[in-house]
């Protein structure tokens, strides 16, 4: 018997304009599983399970593998999934625009020049190589934004101190006219269009990120036509820049991913003018603890990093490794916490993670959200335990 608000495979097949052999594949693949099978068998779908499809549809359209389309969904349809999807989605439909506007101005220049030159200029053929191969980079793309929006999302509605994360790293920054301003690591440029109403006219800020997709990102966010911000793809571990160049270095959660850490103060301090300071941020080892419980309550497997970033670089000892290259180190604390009323968020943040929850909670999904659901039902306190070093150069280091 079909039950009210289901629909057969057929009709389900009819709405989404897709094959029913499609359906029946995505099924089989464990991509998009009937929401109720009956007794004898028959496959039944919702309106969720056609949302889902949307984005399966779209993935595979932007030329995602099914394998990669698995780990990339999420077997649910809150409106807040599904609008941060839809997000993210678009900016890949904008990425993908960019790419093959310059597949095809490298297509025509080369062809152009076989015509007037009758020879084959293998420069030319090497970057129309390497735009054809960019495809490659979506998926990481994909992941970065996903990951970096649901973190970001999670602090903005349920942190407790109302100033903010990012106006209050702005705030502590000190920025005047005139000052010259280098951002690494700047991911999506949260930090400037949070706090663009505040920037004066006339300073110079150079954002990089060694992720060419996360610098596009922030010119579509901040808006190419502002000549204050410049965009340079480069690793924090060589500076392609004059010593004593910038007033100000800023890293918002960037150093313990550095590989050599020592290397990239090093290289801050080179380019910073004298009495110029580096603003760093960093977690200590309280931040965040709650959740790292409740995954392992769940299932004590779970790892949400492969390693605790606080000790590479943290509160704790984040002032002995800037020490040698500063001579004045102040951990200024960011007071905050977060108390969370509802499921959808927290989870979208845990699976944002470094770790090896996607291999125990994607196969579980709907048990884990119950789980996480009954934690959060009478709002779910999480510990907030990050701040900044506000580092002044060393003269004639």
């Amino acid at each position: 018997m079909k039950k009210q608000g289901y629909y057969s495979s057929g009709e389900f097949s009819r709405m989404a304009h897709v094959t029913l052999r499609t359906i029946r594949y995505y099924d089989k693949q464990n991509i998009l599983k009937p929401s109720y099978v009956s007794e004898s068998g028959a496959r039944f779908y919702t309106e969720d399970d056609l949302a889902r499809l949307q984005q399966i549809l779209l993935l595979k359209y932007l030329g995602f593998s099914l394998d990669d389309i698995r780990e990339m969904t999420i077997d649910d349809t809150d409106y807040r999934f599904m609008l941060n999807s839809l997000n993210i989605q678009l900016k890949l439909v904008r990425e993908r625009i960019e790419q093959m506007q310059l597949v095809e101005n490298a297509i025509t220049d080369t062809a152009k020049a076989i015509e007037d030159h009758h020879t084959i200029d293998w420069s030319q053929m090497l970057n129309l190589i390497h735009l054809t191969g960019m495809e490659s980079s979506l998926k990481n793309q994909y992941q970065n934004a996903s990951n970096i929006s649901a973190r970001i999302h999670l602090h903005q509605l349920y942190s407790q101190n109302p100033k903010g994360w990012f106006p209050w790293i702005y705030e502590n920054c000190g920025i005047q006219d005139g000052m010259r301003i280098l951002e690494i690591g700047c991911g999506d440029g949260t930090l400037w269009t949070s706090n663009a109403w505040k920037l004066p006219r006339n300073v110079s800020i150079t954002l990089s990120d060694i992720s060419e997709g996360m610098l596009r990102d922030a010119r579509r966010a901040i808006g190419s036509e502002d000549s204050r911000f410049s965009y340079l793809s480069f690793d924090c571990h060589q500076m392609p820049f004059p010593d004593r160049s910038f007033d100000l270095v800023i890293a918002n959660h960037v150093l313990f991913y550095c590989e050599d850490i020592p290397q990239v103060c090093r290289e801050v301090s080179r380019v910073l003018k004298d009495d110029g300071y580096f603003l760093c941020s960093a977690y200590g080892k309280q931040h965040m603890k709650e959740v790292n419980q409740l995954v392992q309550d769940y299932d004590p497997a779970i790892r949400l990093s492969a390693e605790a970033l606080y000790e590479r670089f943290g509160k704790e000892n984040g002032a002995s490794i800037l020490s040698p290259y500063y001579n004045f180190v102040q951990w200024i604390p960011y007071g905050d916490y977060l108390l969370v009323p509802e499921a959808e968020p927290l989870i979208s943040y845990i699976l944002s993670c470094h770790g090896n929850q996607n291999q125990y909670i994607l196969d579980r999904y709907k048990d884990f959200r119950s789980f996480v659901s009954q934690k959060t039902e009478k709002g779910f306190h999480i510990t907030k335990d990050a701040g900044i070093f506000l580092c002044e150069k060393v003269t004639n280091l």
